[in-house]
């Protein structure tokens, strides 16, 4: 090993350190999600679910049965996968149009009205609840899919990543295309959003596991049962009889599924995302 790597030993020590205390919870909860009853409650816990009688591993995926079946997960899961499927893409979109407007169109009061809408994001989420509510139930899509995917159908945050990004554009590739005789949609299309790949990875990576989490909106916009979104059916299991502790993993393991998946699809443009926001103002 060189000096530098010596050097440098102590800071990879504790990067796998911390990597496995934030890996243990994970798998802790995927391997209680496939214990027996009588593996949960023990005098010294058990990592793997064990026979008592042969003393050998013996996984159950009875909890994932129940759990879909009559925890009415199943039904749950296919709702919140329909609502990130709808939602997340028609987002992206109204967001970045609305960014590559505060970014590349000079029209009257531009700046002025993108500063009143950063203002938006200094607004508690919790004190819009009660008048996004009340547009829902006028509009008639209170306790409906469409009241889980309409009310969230752009972000402040999100706008401002695509525009601090279109911003780092060069500005001469839309010129040039402009003289070709190029449209501003065909610019917008062709050009931009094809140069845009990572800052698109990141905003669509972070409102699907936002999405895909939230609880506050389902739970103040759905009644009906067959309605519930994952997470809020994961609520109402943990808060019936049956939300015993291996339930509640079998369920949690099947909501971190589709994050895990989304993340390892787009993990490629995360950090180049991350890196490239923000560059110029």
């Amino acid at each position: 090993m060189t000096a530098k790597q010596v050097r440098k030993a102590p800071i990879y020590v504790a990067l796998v350190l911390l990597a496995l205390i934030s890996v243990v919870p994970f798998i802790w909860m995927l391997a209680t999600s496939f214990k027996h009853s009588s593996d949960i409650y023990t005098k010294v816990p058990n990592l793997l679910p064990v026979d008592k009688q042969t003393g050998e591993w013996a996984p159950t995926l009875e909890n994932y049965e129940h759990v879909l079946g009559i925890g009415g997960l199943g039904q749950a899961f296919v709702n919140s996968v329909w609502v990130c499927a709808v939602l997340v893409p028609t987002k992206l979109l109204i967001d970045a149009l609305a960014a590559y407007a505060f970014a590349r169109i000079p029209f009257p009061g531009r700046d002025k009205l993108f500063v009143v809408f950063l203002a938006g994001m200094m607004v508690p989420t919790i004190t819009l609840l009660v008048p996004r509510v009340h547009v829902t139930q006028v509009l008639g899509m209170y306790d409906s899919g469409w009241g889980l995917i309409l009310p969230n159908i752009a972000s402040v945050l999100d706008v401002f990543l695509l525009r601090q990004f279109f911003l780092s554009l060069p500005a001469e590739l839309e010129e040039a295309a402009r003289i070709d005789g190029a449209g501003r949609m065909q610019i917008f299309w062709q050009i931009v959003l094809p140069l845009s790949k990572p800052v698109l990875a990141v905003v669509t990576i972070t409102s699907f596991i936002f999405h895909w989490n939230d609880l506050v909106w389902p739970l103040v916009v759905i009644n009906s049962p067959e309605l519930n979104t994952l997470p809020l059916a994961l609520q109402q299991l943990a808060s019936t009889e049956s939300g015993r502790a291996y339930y509640i993993m079998a369920g949690a393991a099947l909501a971190v599924v589709p994050v895990i998946i989304v993340l390892l699809i787009f993990q490629r443009r995360i950090m180049q995302g991350i890196a490239f926001t923000g560059l110029k103002t």
